[in-house]
């Protein structure tokens, strides 16, 4: 069983098995969810507890940063810390993608053809609020420096418009989608440092004091930065815990 920490991304899952994967609850680890086939996941501020992934066989789309909107029929913030059937948001013809990928013989055969298939089903839909856009991309290349404040004021908005439209089209507001980048910024910072010092790792992912840093990573990952570090494996965002 691993944990599966918060990286800002929405996925959609489809399992080319036919034995169902589950999720299991955070602290007893004891399945409360079971996923078949296809499935959403929204984006996270929360931790989430599933398979190891040994002997699975998974087709897996990433969406950029805050660029799955366009593709569900519903507000993101509906979605967020939820897996749901992928059919109930993207239609049913997300189940027949899925036979298609099987019926692909190669790794290279899939991509081509889910891009083809996202490509030709949603080209008309493919349109994006500007402003989030451009708030999106201001945390992603100046997560250290930026404060919402000064956001709303480059955009035009009053920070209470600004959040709605925001947690709309990306799930959660820009605070926590700030938090949750700099988070990722302090993993990969432990990922390429072989000697870690605590104080430096905070001020480079973006944080003024430790006790921020800690608090935010321990909301993040359920563990201290040290424990963690005991924890760590070769894939940032899983730790093994059963």
């Amino acid at each position: 069983m691993d944990r599966f920490l918060p990286d800002g991304y929405t996925y959609v899952v489809f399992d080319l098995t036919d034995y169902p994967k589950f999720i299991y609850d955070n602290h007893s680890l004891k399945e409360i969810q079971s996923c078949r086939n296809v499935w959403f996941s929204g984006i996270r501020e929360k931790y989430i507890t599933i398979p190891s992934g040994r002997d699975s066989e998974m087709f897996i789309i990433y969406f950029q940063k805050g660029k799955a909107y366009p593709f569900v029929e519903m507000p993101m913030n509906e979605l967020t810390d939820f897996v749901v059937d992928g059919e109930l948001v993207m239609s049913n013809e997300i189940l027949n993608m899925r036979e298609k990928l099987l019926e692909c013989l190669t790794v290279q055969q899939k991509f081509l053809y889910a891009e083809e298939y996202l490509t030709k089903a949603f080209s008309r839909k493919l349109l994006t609020n500007p402003f989030v856009d451009y708030s999106i991309n201001q945390i992603l290349q100046n997560p250290n420096q930026l404060s919402i404040n000064h956001l709303s004021e480059k955009v035009g908005y009053s920070q209470k418009h600004l959040i709605k439209i925001f947690k709309e089209h990306v799930g959660v507001t820009p605070k926590v989608f700030l938090k949750i980048i700099r988070f990722q910024k302090a993993l990969r910072e432990i990922e390429t440092h072989k000697t870690v010092n605590w104080a430096s790792i905070a001020f480079e992912s973006g944080y003024y004091d430790q006790a921020h840093f800690i608090n935010d990573f321990k909301e993040f990952s359920g563990f201290t930065p040290n424990q963690y570090l005991k924890m760590q494996s070769d894939f940032a965002n899983y730790i093994a815990v059963g």
